[in-house]
């Protein structure tokens, strides 16, 4: 039996689950558009694990959401993260985001395209197939009209995420399925940690650090 408490802070989404053998017992998140993740974070773990009737002694791992994400979202998950697993002395799991994006998806066939958003138009993005299978390496992309063509001409592409916003702005193609506000949850992650749990797919908490993909870029403040 493994439970491991679930941390996604990659986008606007805070998000905690608690999960035993990969089915998520409580879930807490503020799906609000504003980032709440320094004011929410240890609130949403705390009172996970009391919902759960759970302590922090009995977990056996943490995971976090290792991006590609914001910045400062995915800085305060993977902190938090690695603070509780020195403090409990636990095992550290990484999740790539994209990829419990895609598992919102559940299709019979077809493409699954879970994006972000980034600056201007470009977007990160990762393509997986219906039983997802990665068919194509995550990539930060500037979206234009011929984006995603060589999937679309060959059926149907689900595209999730917050980068759907842009995409269909440039994009309308009768294989185009837009699913629209969604953010990466905890929720996806509860199965997806505890496979990497089961296989002792762990990180070096020491040494560990999210994948940010791009160099962080911040905005200089104008003089008055």
């Amino acid at each position: 039996m493994a439970i491991i408490l679930n941390i996604e802070t990659a986008t606007t989404n805070c998000s905690v689950a608690v999960a035993r053998n990969g089915e998520t017992l409580a879930l807490k998140e503020d799906y609000s558009q504003g980032f709440s993740h320094a004011e929410k974070l240890h609130l949403f773990i705390n009172d996970a694990i009391k919902e759960s009737n759970l302590t922090t002694e009995t977990l056996d791992a943490i995971a976090v959401s290792k991006g590609p994400g914001s910045y400062t979202g995915l800085r305060i998950g993977v902190s938090t993260a690695k603070g509780l697993c020195f403090g409990l002395n636990k095992p550290l799991i990484s999740v790539p985001t994209l990829t419990s994006l895609a598992h919102q998806v559940k299709v019979a066939d077809g493409i699954i395209v879970p994006m972000l958003d980034a600056r201007r138009m470009e977007v990160y993005s990762a393509v997986f197939d219906s039983n997802y299978k990665q068919v194509r390496d995550t990539e930060a992309q500037i979206l234009d009209e011929t984006s995603f063509s060589r999937y679309l001409s060959q059926g149907k592409v689900h595209f999730i995420g917050t980068g759907v916003d842009k995409l269909k702005t440039i994009i309308d193609h009768k294989n185009a399925i837009y699913i629209e506000n969604k953010l990466p949850s905890a929720n996806e992650m509860s199965l997806l940690s505890f496979r990497k749990h089961e296989k002792s797919d762990l990180e070096n908490v020491a040494y560990f650090e999210p994948y940010y993909l791009k160099d962080f870029v911040g905005v200089k403040q104008k003089n008055n």
